[in-house]
């Protein structure tokens, strides 16, 4: 249907604010950590906080003070995994992953590429976009 009603946008409006605001304050609180995305939790967290604040402005089923208490649970959760894998060692193992070397020296190291089962060209496309002509202008890609 194109148009049920103005009540419907003006709590778009309304919640779609307030959550807004509401995200904006949970980042600055709990730091640059949730959105550099440095693991798959990170990346995790950032979905969910996207996937919330949707729900909470598009879904009636889901009151602003449900919604800021999923977003504040969502918060929690990345600031204790944020503190352990800060401190523990086993922690950190399990929530990140080691880097990996895929080009040294200008070259391309096959058995990383199938390891973490990316391309050649997936490769040389992240370095063109990076602005390096070629792999020969590449010291190391680190994964």
């Amino acid at each position: 249907m194109f148009f049920d009603s103005w009540y419907d946008l003006i709590r778009i409006l309304t919640i779609g604010i307030l959550a807004y605001a509401t995200i904006v304050v949970v980042l600055r609180l709990t730091g640059k950590r949730t959105l550099t995305q440095l693991n798959a939790f990170d990346f995790i967290i950032t979905v969910a906080l996207g996937s919330t604040m949707a729900s909470i402005m598009l879904s009636t089923d889901v009151s602003y003070s449900e919604g800021l208490l999923a977003i504040a649970l969502l918060a929690a959760l990345q600031l204790i995994v944020a503190f352990l894998s800060s401190r523990i060692p086993s922690f950190r193992r399990f929530f990140t992953s080691a880097p990996a070397l895929l080009v040294e020296d200008g070259r391309q190291l096959k058995g990383a590429l199938d390891k973490h089962r990316l391309s050649e060209s997936a490769v040389r496309q992240a370095i063109r976009m990076q602005g390096i002509g070629g792999l020969d202008k590449v010291g190391a890609v680190v994964l």
